[in-house]
């Protein structure tokens, strides 16, 4: 199975959020972690944002 990682302005698009406002949902912890990619790089994986994104659209019925 094929895991992409997604960059944070991929995420952002994908779920409609800011840069704040996914960091601020971090720090809460509602929002999947990232992961390290470089010094300065961090990205999510694919399946961690789908869950998220399925689980907020459950919530939402």
């Amino acid at each position: 199975m094929n895991n992409r990682i997604y960059r944070r302005h991929d995420v952002e698009k994908l779920t409609g959020l800011s840069r704040s406002t996914l960091y601020a949902m971090m720090a809460e912890g509602t929002f999947p972690k990232p992961v390290k990619l470089g010094k300065r790089a961090v990205g999510w994986h694919e399946l961690d944002i789908q869950e998220w994104i399925q689980t907020r659209s459950i919530e939402g019925v």
